[in-house]
């Protein structure tokens, strides 16, 4: 199967499991930077949920917080816009390069 970056970016945004697929179509031959980059900020925004929810009376906001993240993503993905998230974009680009 065959998908291009942009196909693989919004995949990324679409469930775990959506997540995995792209990341196994963006392999060896058919790795392409835009999709990487969005796996990455992906990767990066769901582990920030996850880290966060853990802190006692965050959970609403931190909720919020990974929505807006995503929606903003997906919306810069659909325009084939690489964006790095404020603040901590940077750094999931750097700590997921493997990616």
């Amino acid at each position: 199967m065959h998908m291009d970056a942009k196909g693989k970016a919004i995949l990324a945004h679409i469930t775990i499991i959506g997540w995995i697929i792209a990341l196994v179509l963006n392999q060896n031959e058919n790795r392409e930077e835009f999709a990487s980059f969005y796996l990455r900020q992906v990767l990066g925004i769901s582990l920030l949920g996850l880290v966060l929810s853990l802190i006692p009376g965050l959970n609403l906001i931190v909720g919020i917080l990974v929505v807006m993240l995503w929606i903003i993503s997906i919306v810069k993905a659909l325009s084939e816009e690489k964006y790095v998230i404020p603040v901590v974009g940077e750094y999931f680009q750097d700590w997921f390069k493997m990616i």
